[in-house]
């Protein structure tokens, strides 16, 4: 018997009683914030977990099973030319314009296909941050200063963060270079374009169907979320014909797995999640079924699922407690952030980043926030602190990363995040505020 086991177990279990026994539970506070933490679990149900979680699944399994190994190491490996990897890992998340929660099976499945360190962080911080809809709509909501400095911070940001990620784990980094496997070309499979379409397909479907509405008034980003089901749905059917062209997928299920789906979406046109649903169980079948590449691509998809979800309800739920939602009190009341964070102080900046890094932020809703701290008396250095820290980061984010490189390296990189994010909001206080 290990007693080092049973003593975590039974110290596991005081605490759980401790809680059960001295819990305010009739204290409207307590109450208040547990109906906050269930409120902000359901509104990321019904926004996040189908519509961002479910399609980036399938694109981090599709890495996993369809991406070649040498490709990866050729771009974004430990050998790779540090130029090239850090361009390709920041563009790469600047197109995505993903959430913190959205990108961590990308990052997971890059960095498991051997991705260098820093290029992974680089892209993990740039996916969520380079946001070029949050970024406009900072500037047009914010003002244009903001929203230049947001911009330039978060491109900064993401190759800052991953070179010192990596010279921070240097020597693992070169142990993991010398036991990597020497690149070597290879012609077997489906040509480079044709994987390229696969995954711009997947991408497309992932980006459109999110498309929010970021502006009030007329503008091609209104008239692109007026049209986002219908550019998702003509993305869906090209996914489907590619299937079934280059991945051998037999054209008549691939067929009767989209009929429910398109009857759905005639029958509910107002709720077009429904549809969308159908068909990503319509998948499901159709892969599972199969004892190819594409039931391989189902089980990595499922197993980033089983690994990655869990941690994010968990981290949805304590921080929904803690910190509420949007306009909502938790167990901490929004007046001590409204306070904490006016003037340009190092402790208004490094409270800021701090928040940020803990909050969860579904994608663009920072701005509205800002806003309204912003009228509160928040100053200009901690309102930039926390864009460059908040969407980047979360406590259900900081879960999932864990999980994937380490306490270590996860402690590291949430400290440079906040770290640089109170260092540009101090000087941007200065120049601006």
């Amino acid at each position: 018997m290990s007693w080092k086991r049973e003593w975590k177990a039974l110290l596991l279990m005081v605490a759980v009683f401790l809680i059960a026994f001295f819990a305010p539970l009739d204290r409207v506070p307590f109450e208040n914030a547990l109906m906050e933490s269930l409120h902000l679990v359901q509104e990321y149900a019904r926004e996040h977990v189908l519509l961002c979680l479910v399609p980036a699944f399938f694109i981090a399994g599709a890495i996993a099973v369809f991406v070649r190994k040498d490709s990866v190491m050729r771009y974004l490996g430990p050998r790779a030319n540090k130029a090239l990897a850090y361009g390709v890992a920041s563009v790469s998340g600047s197109i995505l314009a993903v959430c913190s929660c959205t990108v961590l099976p990308l990052f997971a499945g890059i960095y498991r296909m051997g991705a260098g360190l820093g290029p992974a962080t680089a892209f993990l911080y740039a996916g969520p941050a380079i946001n070029v809809m949050a970024i406009i709509l900072t500037a047009r909501v914010l003002g244009p200063e903001l929203g230049i400095a947001r911009a330039v911070g978060a491109v900064v940001f993401s190759v800052v963060i991953g070179g010192i990620m990596h010279l921070v784990f240097r020597k693992e980094e070169l142990a993991r270079a010398a036991t990597a496997p020497a690149i070597q070309e290879d012609d077997s499979g489906r040509p480079l374009w044709q994987n390229a379409v696969f995954f711009a397909l997947m991408v497309g479907i992932l980006v459109f169907a999110n498309w929010g509405r970021p502006a009030e008034g007329q503008s091609a980003w209104n008239a692109i979320h007026a049209a986002k089901w219908i550019i998702t749905s003509i993305l869906a059917v090209g996914l489907g014909a590619v299937l079934v062209a280059w991945f051998e997928f037999p054209a008549t299920k691939v067929a009767l797995a989209a009929i429910p789906a398109a009857v759905l979406a005639f029958v509910f046109p107002s709720h077009p999640v429904i549809a969308f649903a159908a068909a990503v169980i319509g998948l499901s079948v159709v892969m599972s079924t199969r004892d190819d590449a594409s039931g391989e691509w189902f089980a990595s998809t499922w197993g980033f699922a089983k690994q990655i979800l869990p941690l994010l309800l968990i981290g949805v739920v304590v921080a929904g407690f803690l910190l509420g939602r949007p306009g909502h009190e938790g167990l901490i009341p929004s007046a001590w952030v409204s306070r904490a964070v006016g003037g340009n102080t190092i402790w208004a900046n490094l409270f800021a980043s701090v928040a940020g890094a803990f909050m969860y932020f579904a994608t663009l809703t920072e701005v509205p926030i800002l806003q309204g701290l912003i009228g509160d008396g928040m100053g200009k250095g901690p309102a930039l602190a926390l864009l460059l820290a908040g969407p980047a980061l979360s406590l259900p984010n900081m879960l999932v990363i864990r999980s994937v490189m380490g306490t270590k390296k996860t402690a590291v990189y949430v400290l440079l995040v906040v770290v640089m994010a109170t260092t540009s909001g101090m000087i941007y206080g200065t120049l601006f505020g």
